[in-house]
């Protein structure tokens, strides 16, 4: 008996080896890389873009198999194989993470407004989807600080999108500190095959799809092939107004009223 129990104990300091404990963690890491990948991978809100619906200090998870993959869904973006895999069509009013297309290194978090085939005019401030005005409904006024401190003041509207094919109708909050400008009187945009028209919640604080001059820097349309994944809720909301070392304020720094908000 008492050689079983040695050969029990002995077997146990096997497994407890500095090998076995490397591929323990090589193992958990090969998973978290999957998981991160495939399925869902968590992004933070550097910029006032999509205020009101996202806050600065946001952190939401996004989906990566909504859309299928491309190489850009994968750590680092090996060119590996072109176009995506298992690929479906975004829905119109889709909150969405993508590549930015002057520099694919960088993430954007935008709505996807137009699909291909679409035509996108902003007029007098409001929009127009194909032909056909943009319902929106006055909420009050609002003001939230953006990146740089600034305050973003103005309206808060309720927007209505028209749904896409196989989709429904999103309605969403948009923030308008004017009526007026490049930016709200622009031509018609027609969305070419293979990309999407994407805009910030916050309108005219946002370098979008608006902005299509060939100079480097403007957004454009954006390819599919771009596209990360779906925006799905906040899971954490954190303003950072006091530097980091004053832990006391760390209660009040965050936007509890604001955790697991959904994306509309």
């Amino acid at each position: 008996m008492n050689e079983k129990i040695r050969e029990a104990q002995t077997s146990d300091r096997r497994q407890d080896t500095p090998l076995e404990t490397v591929r323990f963690v090589l193992s958990w890491l090969l998973v978290l890389v999957v998981i991160r990948t495939v399925l869902v991978e968590p992004f933070t809100i550097p910029s006032g873009s999509m205020i009101p619906t996202l806050q600065v200090g946001d952190y939401v998870f996004v989906t990566k198999f909504d859309y299928g993959w491309s190489r850009f869904s994968l750590p680092f973006s090996p060119d590996l194989f072109k176009g995506r895999i298992w690929g479906a069509a975004p829905h119109r009013g889709d909150v969405a993470v993508f590549r930015y297309t002057q520099n694919t290194s960088e993430d954007y978090i935008k709505r996807i407004i137009g699909l291909p085939g679409d035509h996108v005019q902003v007029t007098g401030g409001e929009l127009y989807i194909n032909g056909e005005k943009v319902p929106r409904r006055a909420l009050g006024a609002y003001s939230v600080d953006d990146e740089r401190g600034d305050a973003q003041t103005g309206m808060r509207y309720l927007e209505t999108l028209p749904p896409s094919k196989g989709g429904v109708s999103v309605t969403h909050q948009i923030l308008k500190q004017t009526d007026a400008g490049e930016p709200n009187n622009t031509r018609e945009y027609i969305v070419p095959e293979g990309y999407f028209f994407a805009m910030g919640d916050n309108r005219d604080n946002s370098s979008d799809s608006r902005f299509q001059a060939d100079n480097g820097r403007d957004l454009g349309y954006v390819p599919m092939v771009n596209l990360v994944g779906k925006a799905r809720f906040v899971w954490f909301s954190y303003e950072a107004r006091h530097p980091v070392w004053q832990f006391w304020q760390w209660p009040f720094e965050i936007r509890w009223s604001h955790l697991f908000a959904v994306m509309d």
